[in-house]
């Protein structure tokens, strides 16, 4: 079943009742003049199984902690927002599979040259995604990319990721003045911020429900990151996002203005865990696909599988 992004951007009471989110509004709450029958069908209920991602984007936001507690309990990943509307934090179950601690230790026991296999299969499925995603939606020469794919290395040696993303962002938005990647880049950055950060919290969500920790990386290392892991293995997913995000920006002619992430943008970002992608020569959700990828990286650890399942554009 496709779980449901939930996005809150406004004041909201949320708890818990009868295994159900329960929503109320403050605005109708406090107004002793609205009738108790409209109170009452202004309560929205939503069953806790079947939310896979919820967003809480305002600061006059109250949940409860059995609510906390039954999200967490059905691997939801509960992401909070800053001041500047942007995701700051993630909130994901300690205990998400029955074989954790098995996964954990094959996982933390993984060889060198194990990770670096790995390693080099996420880059190679990247940068296939990248070339696609320049020849579609920019009619753009790739192949020299798909001459990269096959060059690439245990553990990528010799830097073909950095190569092939200096070609792929030069050649993706070519009517933006100025653009370069970068977190704090000129527009559409914001919007690939934005929608990294959803992937990131889908991605973490299918490493903890696939018994795995999200902290220990198979090549991105940082005493201060909590999610090297997902940081590895939303790579190759990346693309799906540009793609959206060059949809957006050419939907709105937004090549010589401001791009603000408005309610509309954030609705279409926010559409992330459904996109459709290929994975095991079959459709399927991108948040389904994440599952399948992270399910696939524990049976690597394991010594079951030597190749992890990546998708593909359809």
């Amino acid at each position: 079943m496709i779980k449901k992004t939930l996005y809150f951007e406004n004041p909201a009471y949320l708890s818990l009742k009868d295994k159900q989110l329960q929503i109320k509004l403050p605005e109708v709450e406090k107004n002793d003049t609205v009738p108790d029958t409209f109170k009452k069908d202004s309560i929205k209920l939503i069953p806790i199984e079947d939310i896979g991602v919820m967003v809480l984007d305002n600061k006059q936001i109250t949940i409860t902690h059995g609510l906390i507690e039954a999200l967490l309990a059905n691997n939801c990943a509960l992401i909070t927002c800053d001041s500047a509307r942007m995701p700051v934090g993630l909130l994901l179950p300690l205990s998400g599979n029955t074989l954790q601690s098995e996964r954990f230790t094959a996982q933390i026991e993984a060889s060198l040259p194990l990770k670096k296999q790995l390693w080099q299969q996420t880059i190679q499925a990247k940068i296939e995604n990248q070339a696609t995603v320049l020849k579609q939606c920019r009619g753009a020469e790739v192949r020299n990319m798909l001459a990269w794919v096959n060059q690439v290395k245990s553990g990528d040696s010799e830097n073909l990721e950095g190569r092939a993303a200096a070609y792929y962002w030069k050649n993706l938005f070519p009517d933006i003045d100025g653009f370069t990647r970068g977190r704090e880049g000129v527009p559409p950055n914001n919007l690939l911020n934005y929608g990294y950060a959803i992937l990131r919290a889908v991605i973490a969500r299918a490493l903890v429900a696939s018994g795995l920790l999200p902290t220990f990386g198979i090549h991105h290392h940082n005493r201060y990151n909590a999610y090297c892991l997902a940081d590895d293995i939303m790579e190759p997913y990346r693309p799906f996002v540009d793609r959206l995000v060059v949809e957006i920006v050419e939907t709105y002619n937004y090549t010589s203005l401001p791009i603000e992430l408005s309610k509309e943008i954030k609705t279409k970002l926010l559409s992330i865990p459904v996109l459709d992608v290929v994975i095991n020569e079959q459709r399927s959700p991108l948040m389904i696909a994440a599952g399948q990828t992270t399910a696939s990286l524990a049976k690597c650890y394991l010594g079951e599988m030597r190749k992890i399942a990546y998708p593909s554009f359809p």
